[in-house]
């Protein structure tokens, strides 16, 4: 004969919710009583760790809810544009190299840019060669730079487009979550009650935010070498020789012209000639004449009754 179970699965059920209640009440004030025990420096070894994990939860959270179109979640808006350092340096050959340098400035200015470092120097013939750089906006980069290269004769062109648009994304990413580390400790210190962890607070403090503005300083490159381009030009005069190329062959005029430019060359070293043995040549011949004499005077014989 069977007996009939009797239904103990209610009250089997009340009695394990009860002591799991029980259970995580007693664990909720462990973990009060433990939190409320540690002290400011642990909270400073961890600050960096809990500000990244808050900020990238955050940037996570917004991308989901703004950009969940693209299904990643993880897209934002400065991907959209590229970041491209622009550089050029031109050598053009003008007539005029004062005239084609003001022209140069003008150019740059008008297109909302300016002039940075200029280097002029003269030659041995006092002509004028300058080395100047230009910043012009990026929107502007081309049209200006097809104007420089007419102002003369282009003889070398060089131009570099480097895409940074990673780098910029990475460093203002980085700027945010250094930005919140920093927010982080400075909470952490109002809360200090210990001087010990004041100062440990303080260091750190000290260090996260030589940190940020390390950051900040590269941005802010980043985002001038992104916005203005780098012209540098380099304007050297026109050789006075290429005037002359036409002329090189000489003709009958420059063959008679170097002939008597030769005899009148030879005439003057023999005139010279003259003039150094000249003191030379007289007392010779005076010599010579002396001697001449002597030598008749005993050839000569003597006269008969000449002699008493």
């Amino acid at each position: 004969m069977r007996h009939p179970v009797r239904p103990v699965r209610p009250a089997v059920a009340a009695l394990l919710l009860a002591a799991a209640l029980v259970l995580t009440g007693c664990s909720a004030n462990d973990a009060s009583d433990g939190g409320s025990a540690g002290d400011a420096r642990a909270g400073a070894n961890s600050a960096a760790k809990e500000a990244a994990g808050s900020a990238g939860a955050k940037d996570s959270g917004g991308s989901s809810a703004g950009g969940s179109s693209s299904g990643t979640g993880r897209t934002t808006p400065d991907l959209a544009v590229n970041r491209i350092i622009r550089t050029a340096a031109l050598t053009v050959e003008v007539k005029d190299v004062p005239k084609a340098l003001d022209t140069a400035r003008t150019t740059a200015e008008d297109a909302g840019g300016y002039v940075g470092d200029e280097t002029t120097t003269r030659d041995s013939g006092g002509r004028e060669r300058t080395r100047v750089v230009l910043r012009v906006p990026t929107d502007r980069y081309d049209e200006v730079l097809t104007s420089l290269q007419g102002a003369g004769k282009l003889i070398e062109r060089t131009a570099k487009a480097q895409d940074v648009t990673e780098q910029v994304v990475d460093v203002d990413s980085r700027v945010r979550s250094q930005r919140a580390s920093v927010a982080r400790i400075r909470e952490l210190m109002d809360r200090a009650a210990k001087l010990s962890d004041v100062v440990t607070l303080e260091g750190e403090l000290s260090s996260r935010e030589a940190d940020l503005e390390s950051l900040l300083a590269q941005q802010a490159s980043l985002k001038d070498r992104t916005s203005m381009a780098t012209i540098s030009l380099s304007l050297t005069p026109t050789p006075v020789k290429r005037a002359a190329a036409k002329h090189d062959s000489p003709g009958f005029t420059d063959a008679v012209s170097g002939g008597w430019h030769v005899f009148v060359t030879m005439l003057r070293w023999i005139a010279l000639a003259l003039g150094a043995a000249l003191p030379f040549a007289a007392v010779a011949a005076l010599a010579a004449l002396l001697w001449w004499k002597s030598a008749r005077r005993r050839r000569t014989p003597a006269r008969p009754g000449s002699e008493t």
